[in-house]
């Protein structure tokens, strides 16, 4: 899947940068207001989306493929190895953030020269050579078979729960489960009953229709590992939800943080800071936190990861509840120095660093700890899913932030107001917007909190502790212990 994802990431590339050279617009000496470029072909406009939307399928599935992949490598039953394991999650993120780093600063003189098409041809040759490192690596992977697809077996948990409603609860050594050190998925492990949703355990009554069934029907009756993997999913999913306020919070840095620096000065001297400007900050940010803050905090807790991963989740979110603060002060220091006539301010673009910094630190810790949380926790038979939730926060969290966007415009901007966000920054207030996250983000925090103490990670046949915070399994308790003092 991996090798799939990359391929066909690397095809569209390939066919973006050709549609660029051969058919698409040439900015050069055109497109200035006064002399028009020439349209570009259909045939250029057709291979362009094709492109586009065959990088945008690639990079899809690359995302949470290559987190799952690449924690695959490491043992859990191995001490070591599932140390080794956590820090890969923060080089991942860091390699991504690496090349983003170049991308920002290098790709984007390629962008504001009218150089499209030698950017594309760049963006090429990186993917290309990505992949042609990872077959590098091909023989010395190690390879985890799949256990398919995760949603019907957390699907026929339900069904048959349902189905047997009105069947008496029995005892837990009464409740069904497969023979043998394994699951009914080769290569998992069992996991052992747990008391919550006990609703749910009536899937695990053996009924006198199912002892004379000669095969076992999974929308009938489930094994207790089964069951308990539906339970994971119920007991991460407030979580989950928790997670994509912070997500809203992440995305203002590629909208309302880029539009806020549109308007406020972007010299030194005779020299203008391209586009994206201030996002380089970010970047660098998150690569100083993944060597120098997370290290520092492994050595004043004697954790060997530093924080538990809600632990760091949470001060992720508290973080970025001050970039809001951060941003929302200098739009009031901004709009205090607009210059009339004009719609930018004299107010220097360097004053949105700290709101910059301050959300490449909280990725560091969210983002970072969510892969591990999620992708640790998930049982062995839903992995994937547990992957997946990560990434399905970043873009909930898009959605949420466009929806929040819309609400605040349809009701501030009525009459011969111009709302919160209007078209020329000058005449809106978008640090009320910025304040207004911020107090959502404080309820989210309550709430990720209290479900944070709620949570319960699961029992492996066979070990002391479940998935991958040993703290889990004891309420919480751990993980909320800084968060408490927040």
């Amino acid at each position: 899947m991996k090798l799939f994802d990359s391929v066909t990431s690397s095809m569209g590339l390939v066919i973006i940068s050709l549609t660029s050279w051969l058919f698409l617009i040439k900015p050069n000496g055109c497109g200035d207001g006064i002399l028009n470029c020439i349209p570009p072909s259909p045939i250029g406009t057709a291979l362009f989306y094709l492109a586009i939307y065959l990088v945008a399928l690639g990079y899809g599935g690359h995302q949470p493929t290559i987190a799952t992949f690449g924690s695959d490598q490491f043992d859990e039953a191995n001490p070591k190895e599932k140390i080794s394991r956590a820090a890969y999650f923060g080089y991942f993120y860091f390699a991504l953030n690496a090349g983003s780093l170049i991308s920002n600063t290098i790709l984007v003189y390629y962008e504001d020269g009218g150089k499209w098409t030698l950017g594309f041809w760049a963006s090429t040759a990186a993917g290309l050579l990505g992949l042609f490192i990872f077959l590098l690596g091909t023989p010395g992977y190690r390879y985890v078979k799949s256990f398919g697809n995760p949603l019907p077996r957390v699907a026929q948990v339900f069904v048959a729960a349902f189905r047997k409603w009105r069947v008496p609860n029995v005892n837990g050594a009464e409740l069904y489960e497969m023979d043998g050190s394994e699951s009914s998925i080769k290569g998992t492990r069992k996991i052992l009953h747990s008391n919550d949703f006990r609703k749910l355990d009536k899937a695990t009554i053996m009924t006198e229709e199912d002892r004379q069934r000669p095969v076992t029907n999974p929308w009938r009756l489930c094994t207790i590992t089964q069951v308990e993997e539906a339970k994971c999913i119920i007991r991460m999913c407030p979580i989950w939800l928790c997670t994509i306020m912070y997500s809203v919070i992440f995305t203002q840095m590629a909208s309302l943080f880029v539009e806020q620096g549109e308007v406020m000065d972007a010299t030194i001297g005779h020299f203008r800071l391209p586009r994206p400007r201030c996002q380089a900050f970010d970047i660098c940010s998150v690569l100083t936190c993944t060597f120098m803050v997370v290290p520092l905090a492994e050595k004043i807790s004697g954790n060997p990861r530093g924080l538990t991963e809600l632990q760091r989740m949470g001060v992720g979110l508290v973080i970025g509840m001050l970039s809001m603060v951060a941003a929302g002060v200098t739009e009031i220091v901004r709009l205090r120095r607009v210059i009339p006539g004009n719609e930018t301010s004299s107010l220097s673009i360097f004053w949105q660093i700290p709101q910059y910094i301050l959300v490449g630190a909280s990725e560091v810790f969210m983002y970072v700890a969510q892969l591990e949380f999620f992708n640790g926790q998930a049982p062995d038979g839903i992995k994937s899913l547990g992957s997946s939730l990560c990434m399905a926060s970043m873009s909930l969290g898009n959605y949420v932030s466009s929806m929040l966007v819309n609400m605040v415009m349809q009701i501030t901007a009525r009459g011969t107001r111009h709302g919160w966000i209007p078209e020329n920054l000058n005449n809106g207030h978008i640090d009320r917007f910025y304040f207004l996250l911020f107090g959502l983000a404080l309820v989210d925090l309550v709430a990720f909190v209290l479900f944070a103490k709620w949570y319960k990670g699961i029992n492996f046949e066979g070990s002391n502790s479940g998935g991958g915070d040993d703290s889990c399994t004891k309420g919480g308790e751990k993980e909320c212990q800084v968060l408490d003092q927040v």
